[in-house]
């Protein structure tokens, strides 16, 4: 007998924690057009400090409550050209965090971005929504509203 699959019925929007990343309550849109997830940086760069190469990251900006201003340094990190949404390759620094959304708390890799403008700060894609989250697009803020379904 093959094993059951639990999916979580997400919506097109939701609120969301990142722990790794000292972020609560962060505002995520479902993509699923997008592969990997996206959160918004104002800071990214690569920096040699004590003598290693590393990550300095400052997540979201001035205009969201969560925003801290304080960077974060991450050794292990990965940097790849992707095509953008407008269809326009860049290079983008990958790294790898969890998410706490809906009850669930998932492991995923996460683009680094500046998504300054967008009205929600991070995006969720196709390999952490796969086989985890079925998604109702009439449906949204399930985390809070649970009354809603």
């Amino acid at each position: 007998m093959a094993e059951q699959i639990v999916k979580t019925l997400i919506g097109r929007r939701d609120v969301a924690n990142l722990p790794d990343f000292g972020l609560e309550g962060v505002a995520v849109k479902v993509d699923s057009g997008a592969y990997t997830s996206s959160i918004h940086v104002t800071i990214c760069q690569e920096i040699e400090k004590n003598g290693e190469k590393k990550l300095e990251v400052v997540f979201l900006d001035g205009n969201h409550p969560a925003y801290t201003g304080k960077p974060i340094y991450f050794t292990t990190y990965r940097r790849k050209k992707v095509k953008s949404s407008t269809g326009h390759d860049q290079f983008r620094f990958f790294i790898k965090g969890s998410i706490e959304i809906l009850d669930r708390k998932v492991n995923t890799e996460f683009s680094l971005t500046e998504r300054r403008g967008m009205r929600y700060p991070i995006l969720l894609g196709r390999k952490l929504l796969n086989k985890r989250f079925l998604i109702d697009t009439s449906l949204v803020n399930l985390s809070q509203n649970k009354s809603s379904l």
